[in-house]
């Protein structure tokens, strides 16, 4: 079927085509239910469909045939550990797993909560909880331990799987003491946490009464897959919302497996046998989606990378995975890219190795520019596919479809919609608007399958979050327009969510806890451009008054704060002191003006300030600190 025809087919028989995509699922009992609408707008996928996503990735591989190819591959430049697990030996081991989770009391609807670096038994960690039909939640392990014991309240796991370390660059974080530290702040009370030793720092348990994973797992009788309505959730995945308070999106079983396979074929153009690397982390959805589920649903490789694309030892560790492997797919975020670009940018570490195995290169999670681009597909000679997607659809939304032959792409454009959704741009009002003009993305309903249709314990946020804006639509929260021809431009969130190298993160919660902070008065956090990281935060604080302590001395103190209870990942490295912040008359800050102005970007004078003079301090500000050369201004 070309891009067209699955596109039209998808727009206006939905129920026919997704009914011919779950075909290719090995089911324990087929859907014939394939989509029905809720009273709340919302929608169920296979509503009496019954499967096993661990019997699909590893089960259904070996009765296939495939019990001798390797199913995952793990390269840890950091410790030098290389090993790879075919698909006999990955259902043998997460069988195990599951078979010691059965043991301490975990079972289907039960939840687990994995708190691990990039090793290969973070894949079987999430794997044996979908064998018993346990909810895990994947906690990314460069979280502080408030976070962490934000979610542990929220999907209240009976058992915490972690490890003793995870290794960066230029220093080992210990575990342990951040689980033990959720712990003691969380009110749900967890008994077991079973540790991965790691030679690197190995874990003092007796000193946190937590278990060893190997004594634990070792021996345990094998746990057969258990039977699930496609319905039922296979997973929580919590990303950043407006409130500060952290969203577990939900991804069901049955429209999880069918999305999933079908991008797999029809996006990403990848085949059973074929070898896929998915350049993220599990603690993402991408690691979710293209490094655990979908290879292996189709039969594919996966490689599991435990380092970072410079460093590790040298802007050419990408190009080196490529060669060893004989990698024909891969997937990264913008922002590794630009770190190659920016260490290697005649490409002298890219002609060492050979890529001729490599057929395109797919990248999302921020805004890809043009120079990165240009550099990328001018040094591959391989396709350069920009595509969307949201840890909210679980899958591609916009996409060069080069499973279907769709491989025309526009320049600055993540392209045109995937079959199945249907994108649209509306103004304030509601209607949508004319080609080239910008207002809110949004998807119209049904989503397909695979796609979140409720958040954990908390489905009226989902419906106002996502669905009460634009009645019949979904909100994404970002903002941009669609050309002539259907390529979807984004442009950026609409809310205070901001994308730091792939990584959605709310100022709001990093306001919140800059306000503990005694020296301070109030805060607004926004997102200014950087050419590695797409985003970081930048904080504009207003001090008490009377404060003794120098400006300096408040910066850092609150650059630590937010490394401490946020995470280094939120790259939170500056903060000004400003006189004041542009109000409303209402007194609401004027969040949206600041993020122009710190971008350099010129900007209409909101109608509803209070002081507009507020506005030349800051810029003076601004450029005071050689934060911007120039700021925006009013027009």
């Amino acid at each position: 079927m070309s891009y067209r025809n699955a596109f039209q087919q998808a727009r206006q028989q939905p129920e026919v085509f997704w009914a011919e995509q779950a075909r290719n699922v090995a089911w324990y009992q087929p859907p014939t239910r394939i989509l029905e609408t809720l009273d709340d707008g919302t929608h169920r996928w296979f509503g009496d469909g019954r499967l096993n996503t661990c019997h699909l990735a590893l089960d259904h591989q070996v009765e296939q045939g495939r019990g001798e190819q390797d199913a995952l591959i793990f390269d840890s430049p950091v410790t030098g550990i290389r090993q790879r697990f075919t698909y006999n030996q990955l259902l043998a081991r997460v069988a195990e797993l599951a078979g010691a989770l059965t043991r301490l009391g975990v079972g289907a609807g039960d939840g687990v909560v994995i708190y691990m670096p990039m090793v290969p038994e973070a894949a079987m960690a999430m794997l044996a909880c979908a064998r018993i039909g346990a909810v895990h939640s994947v906690v990314f392990g460069g979280f502080a331990a408030n976070e962490l014991a934000v979610r542990i309240d929220d999907a209240q796991p009976k058992v915490i799987l972690t490890a003793s370390c995870g290794i960066e660059i230029d220093r080992v974080i210990e575990y342990p003491p951040l689980v033990h530290g959720a712990l003691q702040q969380c009110r749900h009370p967890v008994d077991q946490v079973l540790v991965l030793q790691r030679e690197n720092a190995p874990a003092d348990l007796a000193r946190f009464g937590f278990l060893d994973w190997e004594e634990t797992v070792t021996g345990s009788e094998p746990a057969p897959p258990v039977a699930l309505n496609a319905t039922d959730p296979l997973y929580i995945m919590y990303t950043s919302g407006t409130t500060g308070k952290p969203k577990g999106i939900v991804r069901d079983h049955g429209g999880h497996a069918v999305a999933l396979l079908y991008a797999l074929r029809n996006v990403y153009g990848m085949e059973a046998g074929e070898i896929w690397w998915g350049c993220s982390d599990v603690g993402w959805v991408v690691g979710h989606s293209f490094i655990v589920y979908a290879p292996l649903l189709g039969g594919c490789t996966t490689v599991m990378f435990e380092g970072k694309p410079v460093k590790t030892p040298d802007a050419g560790a990408y190009w080196r995975l490529v060669e060893e492997y004989g990698i024909n797919g891969l997937f990264a975020a913008p922002t590794a890219f630009r770190a190659m670009r920016k260490e290697d940018p005649e490409g002298r570490l890219f002609q060492r190795y050979r890529i001729d195995t490599l057929k395109h290169l797919f990248v999302a999670g921020e805004k890809l520019d043009t120079p990165t681009y240009q550099w990328l597909s001018d040094l591959t000679g391989r396709p350069v596919y920009d595509h969307w997607w949201q840890t909210e659809t679980g899958w591609p939304v916009t996409a060069p479809c080069a499973g279907l032959g769709e491989r025309e792409v526009r320049n600055g454009s993540t392209n045109r919609a995937v079959p199945g959704y249907l994108v649209e741009v509306l103004g304030e009002d509601g209607q949508p608007l004319p080609p080239n003009q910008e207002g809110d993305i949004v998807l119209r309903l049904p989503l397909p399958p695979g796609c979140a249709q409720t958040l954990w314990n908390d489905h009226p946020r989902y419906l106002e979050s996502y669905l009460r804006t634009y009645p019949g639509y979904y909100h994404t929260g970002d903002g941009g327009y669609l050309d002539e021809d259907g390529f979807v431009h984004i442009m950026g969130r609409t809310d205070d969510v901001i994308n730091v190298a792939g990584h959605r993160l709310s100022t709001g919660i990093m306001e919140e806890h800059i306000a503990t902070h005694s020296a301070v008065a109030e805060s607004a956090v926004v997102g200014r451009h950087d050419e590695l990281r797409g985003e970081v935060p930048l904080g504009l604080v207003v001090l008490k008054d009377g404060v003794a302590q120098s400006s300096q001395q408040v910066e850092q103190e609150l650059i630590a704060l937010i490394r401490h209870q946020v995470g280094a990942v939120a790259c939170f490295r500056r903060a000004l002191i400003v006189p004041r912040l542009p109000k409303t008359r209402s007194g609401k800050t004027l969040r949206a003006a600041l993020r122009k102005m710190v971008n350099g970007k010129d900007f209409p004078l909101p109608p509803t300030i209070d002081d507009p003079a507020i506005l030349n301090e800051i810029s003076d500000v601004l450029i005071r600190e050689g934060e911007v050369a120039r700021p925006g201004q009013v027009l």
